[in-house]
């Protein structure tokens, strides 16, 4: 869902002080909530995502290992990554790739956290009940255990992001979960341009706000409105960080799929709002970023 169809004023962000390291991030803030959080190091795996679903998840474990053999103590996969991203059109056979939670994403990302040490966010399409279905992202726990889920609040409904059609909001609430690496929450895409979904997160007691994400530009705005589009998109997670004193991460997914661009662009922003990395429009990366 991109900014330019609604209006949203997009305010200028200044930087209280110059850029910090990745080698040694800053403290928060003055001001900002304190907490004892252990350092973690994040990891964002950036990827494209087939028509099979099967091949998905070959690839994102793949990517998890990876992103785990440098480091990485949390792993955050992008937005639906299992699927194309099917909501570009109103089609009820979509349904049929919906699963469980627990169900066989879960349990092959748990037995690979389990295997790595890593703590991992896994977004699936979730069938809930007959009829009831969410887009959810799982946290499983160093263990491989299910520490929690969150269901996206925020759905869009626009050209090419049909979401309403197939996903209920979300009811359990903005979450943080203590993990064996640290007390961390995660929102969904769309919830990204809410303040209050970050707020309340943050509140919550999560020292690192993460943002799986499907964004890409439309065919039609891209010429016109896309590096404004994407500006805005990098400008609210700045913005986030700083007004909650906390990390921000948000994983994307790259290339075209259908009639969308993905514009890839996966990012950490520090409680300063300094961009600490910073993945390409067009290519698949894994970044991990020591907080």
């Amino acid at each position: 869902m991109l900014p330019g169809r609604g209006s949203r004023d997009q305010g200028a962000t200044t930087l209280p002080g110059p850029a910090p390291t990745i080698d040694s991030p800053p403290g928060r803030r003055q001001g900002a909530r304190v907490s004892a959080a252990p350092t973690l190091r994040i990891g964002l795996t950036q990827m494209r995502c087939a028509a099979d679903p099967a091949e998905n998840l070959a690839k994102a474990s793949a990517q998890v290992r990876e992103a785990a053999r440098r480091g990485a103590t949390v792993v955050c996969l992008p937005e639906l990554f299992r699927l194309p991203y099917f909501c570009q059109r109103e089609d009820p056979t979509c349904f049929d790739l919906a699963e469980p939670v627990p169900g066989p994403t879960t349990e092959a990302l748990g037995r690979i956290a389990r295997e790595t040490g890593a703590v991992v966010i896994a977004p699936v399409f979730e069938r809930r009940a007959a009829g009831v279905y969410h887009n959810t992202a799982a946290i499983l726990d160093a263990d491989g255990s299910l520490r929690g889920r969150y269901r996206k609040m925020h759905i869009p409904d626009d050209p090419l992001y049909y979401e309403k059609f197939y996903f209920t909001p979300g009811d359990l609430g903005f979450q943080a979960f203590d993990t064996a690496h640290g007390r961390i929450g995660t929102l969904v895409c769309w919830d990204q341009w809410y303040p209050e979904a970050a707020r309340l997160t943050a509140l919550a007691g999560a020292n690192v706000l993460f943002y799986p994400t499907a964004i890409g530009w439309h065919p039609a705005e891209k010429a016109t409105h896309g590096e404004t589009q994407l500006a805005a998109w990098q400008t609210m997670h700045r913005a986030h960080a700083i007004a909650n004193g906390v990390y921000v991460a948000a994983v994307n997914r790259v290339g075209r799929e259908g009639d969308l661009e993905f514009w890839g662009s996966s990012l950490v922003c520090d409680p300063f709002g300094v961009v600490l990395a910073e993945a390409s429009r067009t290519t698949e990366e894994i970044l991990v970023v020591e907080c």
